[in-house]
């Protein structure tokens, strides 16, 4: 036990502590990186009242276990999960206070791929450009694994229900807001044309999800559409989402941690809300891509940050009266 609070990691295999991304980096030649699930981490950081810029747990595949050395209150999104707190199971995507020396157990089902462990005053760690977001490239970043010790900036008081031993607070999160969906929306990319009427093999055909996959990129295997021009394709800057047409049978869909630039062509872009989808994604399934317009995405994208913007109003209003 310290004076300061922590927490002490048993058990944990890919983990890291990320935020939503360095967004002055690449400005500077770095990729953004930050949560592939940005609508999970925003959600996690949301529920016990912290920006939506604070660090927090990135787990991926295998789950993660630890224990508090001081009081905390905690959220876990993402992935279909139910935390465990001593071995009693606990909804996610809600608030859920633990007690000093308590076992937090994150497994992660088979329905997903990454969740996120929030804590209220989140962690410190090193930042880079104001970010803690891993990047491989330049070797930055916290890992977590079995042994690691996390530093917190505070500690919370129980908010529990006396009677029935539960945390007290719904702040109004949907129960399906966690369904894994592999229907990925995507708009046109720059070289859509250039695919002419062969684009719409990307629409009407299964891709299946490959082992290659990771914060850089995944690949998808299918049916890849071919260019109906010839010509070199200039290497040039290329946005998170892009869904790329290399010279192989598969497809390479861009994510968080893609370079620069880039000398595939792009047929079509991952909305907002399919990014967030894709980063839940297991090799082995099969997904499909559903064409759709920017103004569609940029609604659906509105409304599920009007959504989180409810939710974090009433996780401040909440625990400020508690002060």
């Amino acid at each position: 036990m310290t004076d300061r609070p922590q927490l002490y990691v048993d058990s944990a295999r890919v983990c890291v502590v990320t935020d939503l991304g360095r967004v002055a980096g690449p400005a500077r030649g770095l990729a953004v990186n930050g949560a592939l699930d940005q609508f999970a981490a925003r959600a996690a950081n949301a529920l016990v009242g912290n920006a939506p810029t604070d660090p927090l747990i990135e787990a991926t595949g295998f789950g993660i276990t630890f224990r508090p050395s001081h009081d905390v209150l905690l959220s876990v999104t993402g992935a279909p999960a139910e935390p465990a707190v001593d071995g009693r199971a606990h909804p996610a995507w809600t608030p859920l206070s633990v007690r000093a020396g308590e076992t937090v157990r994150v497994g992660i089902s088979d329905a997903g791929l990454r969740a996120y462990v929030a804590v209220h005053g989140s962690f410190d760690v090193p930042r880079l450009m104001g970010s803690c977001a891993p990047d491989s490239m330049i070797g930055f970043g916290t890992q977590v694994a079995s042994g690691t010790v996390l530093p917190l900036l505070r500690s919370h008081p129980p908010l529990v229900n006396r009677r029935f031993g539960a945390t007290v607070f719904h702040f109004g999160i949907p129960r399906d807001v966690g369904r894994v969906c592999s229907v990925l929306d995507v708009v046109d990319g720059p070289d859509a044309a250039e695919f002419g009427p062969g684009l719409q093999r990307l629409y009407d055909s299964p891709y299946t999800v490959t082992p290659r996959i990771n914060h850089v990129g995944m690949r998808v295997a299918g049916p890849v559409p071919r260019r109906s021009v010839t010509g070199e394709v200039l290497s040039r800057g290329v946005p998170i989402g892009a869904v790329e047409a290399p010279t192989g049978d598969e497809l390479l869909v861009l994510m968080r941690g893609r370079g620069i630039t880039a000398g595939y062509p792009v047929l079509a872009v991952l909305t907002s809300r399919a990014l967030d989808h894709a980063a839940q994604l297991r090799p082995g399934q099969t997904i499909r891509f559903h064409r759709t317009t920017a103004s569609a995405a940029t609604a659906a994208y509105l409304e599920r940050r009007r959504l989180l913007d409810r939710v974090a109003l009433r996780a401040r209003t909440a625990f400020a009266a508690l002060v």
